[in-house]
């Protein structure tokens, strides 16, 4: 067994420099996740945020402060991680089940005031025509003021999948990789087919993602997990090799990186071997 599954929950982060935030259950994560994207706002009125769709709770308590604080996010930038793509590389449509640019109008966008929401040109997902596009919009804006988001099963953020099984790429190369449109791994696809009752035939095989080079050039990371399942790979982020075989690894190398867990996740996995 690996020795970094040992880790305890007061133990998780020491010696890195990632700061962890222990909360208790999903709707604690939710609210704190909500209440820093509000933060971010308040500090900037016109902050560039990256942000994710997993996490996803956050949005309606998000919308409700922004309402009721009267918050004007008109110049904020909203630029979500990834999409899911059809064979084709087109957007999945927005009806279809799991289409997060659906998911944003209906539990964020649709509920803000008219005045309040931020303008259809700074809500914005990478384009799976030209991905390279979004750096240049970063640049116009000054960078990205903060980045939220979450950690996949085989430690991926946004859908930056680790190179598959006889591919190797150095941790430098793998930070530079840009937005891009890429294969979901079976690992990604399996997890995923949980939100859809295990139908992983209805998970789309491709996807446009944010890139580790925009990640990783925040000025903040903000990071959160709430699954049970995130127990075993956020000790694997914190305290295994930084690789690219471990993406989220790498948010050991920025200087302002913070996870935020539920306690079911800083609790070890419960591992038997026999």
């Amino acid at each position: 067994m690996h020795d970094y599954l040992r880790i305890s929950a007061a133990e998780l982060g020491q010696g890195t420099s990632v700061k962890i935030r222990m909360l208790g259950d999903m709707a604690s994560i939710a609210r704190d996740l909500a209440d820093a994207m509000m933060q971010e706002i308040r500090v900037k009125p016109a902050a560039t945020l990256i942000i994710p769709v997993g996490p996803v709770d956050q949005f309606p308590i998000l919308a409700e402060a922004i309402n009721s604080g009267r918050l004007d996010c008109r110049d904020v930038m909203l630029i979500n991680m990834d999409e899911y793509l059809t064979d084709s590389d087109e957007f999945v449509p927005t009806d279809h089940p799991l289409s997060f640019r659906g998911y944003m109008d209906r539990a964020f966008y649709s509920r803000l005031d008219s005045d309040l929401v931020p303008r259809p040109e700074n809500r914005v997902f990478p384009d799976p025509r030209d991905p390279g596009a979004l750096q240049s919009m970063i640049d116009a804006r000054g960078g990205v003021d903060a980045c939220f988001g979450g950690i996949g099963i085989n430690g991926h953020i946004a859908f930056n999948e680790p190179p598959e099984p006889g591919e190797t790429m150095s941790a430098g190369d793998f930070a530079a990789l840009p937005s891009r449109v890429l294969t979901l791994s079976r690992e990604t696809r399996t997890i995923n087919s949980v939100t859809v009752g295990g139908g992983i035939e209805v998970i789309p095989r491709r996807a446009v993602t944010v890139g580790m080079k925009e990640i990783l050039a925040a000025r903040r990371l903000r990071f959160y997990c709430n699954r049970p399942w995130q127990s075993a790979v956020v000790r694997r982020v914190l305290h295994g090799p930084i690789t690219s075989a471990c993406p989220a690894s790498l948010l050991r190398l920025h200087a302002d990186a913070r996870i935020t867990v539920a306690d079911c996740v800083a609790a070890p996995p419960h591992i038997q071997l026999r």
